[in-house]
């Protein structure tokens, strides 16, 4: 190749890097952009988290009445114990002829303890447990460690500015497929919540209300869950007498459930 030639194909290569530039420039700053977008995401999330349950260990006692329409039906009472939103117990308190049954969730692992039978029973996340209260919604309410988070847009929600976000499922162990997830803007507080079946299928919406100083800062003590397919089922929560309790690990043992009351 001669020495023309050489430098022929030098100037043709510097002509395609100089025009590739502004594309390959353009690319990392969209990257930078998203990971941005999803570490913001992520924050939103995991404060509010943080608002809707202590991070540090505590126990709550939870009202649960099931409404059909303006009909007022079955109500129960559980009392949890949660250690790092990671190990939870859940004991029955009412009604009496179902008080002794007990969920214990590890990790995403979850087993119901029966009086009456002598092996616990591996459940779902997922599975309902009263009205339109899943096992999860009371076992496990780590929204930062069971999705992967990303804001979609605003929204305006009772006259207030809220980011709306995606919530995608990290696999099939957690209780919903997808969550669309509305945080308000001023404050961080979670705002509402729509929960979505793999299939796409909206099954149900909660609303956060009621906030008042709990454990230490202002928690939502009602929620409201709304079935998606029938309207005027719902179930009303209500959160009293939280506070931080110390829960060694010890206490989120198969073995360790014999002994509380």
């Amino acid at each position: 190749m001669s020495h023309t030639e050489r430098s022929r194909l030098h100037l043709l290569a510097s002509l395609a890097l100089g025009a590739a530039a502004p594309a390959l420039a353009w690319a990392a700053e969209t990257e930078n952009t998203e990971v941005k977008k999803d570490e913001a995401a992520n924050q939103l999330v995991a404060r509010a988290d943080e608002i809707r349950f202590p991070r540090e260990s505590f126990q709550t006692e939870i009202t649960i009445t099931n409404f059909s329409g303006e009909q007022e039906g079955e109500t129960r009472k559980f009392r949890v114990l949660s250690r790092g939103n990671e190990n939870t117990i859940v004991l029955t308190l009412e009604p009496a002829s179902e008080r002794g049954q007990a969920l214990l969730m590890r990790g995403r692992d979850l087993w119901v303890f029966l009086p009456s039978v002598s092996q616990p029973v591996r459940l779902s996340l997922a599975q309902r447990l009263t009205g339109q209260v899943a096992n999860g919604d009371l076992a496990r309410a780590n929204f930062a460690g069971d999705y992967n988070p990303s804001l979609v847009g605003t929204e305006t929600v009772d006259g207030q500015a809220a980011q709306v976000l995606e919530l995608t499922a990290v696999d099939r162990s957690v209780t919903y497929s997808k969550v669309k997830y509305w945080i308000r803007e001023q404050d961080g507080r979670p705002m509402k919540a729509e929960f979505y079946a793999l299939s796409g299928r909206l099954l149900k919406t909660c609303y956060y209300e009621d906030f008042k100083e709990m454990a230490g800062r202002m928690r939502p003590t009602r929620l409201i869950m709304e079935d998606a397919l029938k309207k005027g089922e719902k179930s009303v929560l209500s959160y009293e007498n939280m506070a931080l309790r110390d829960l060694p690990e010890r206490v989120f043992t198969r073995e360790y459930l014999k002994r509380l009351e």
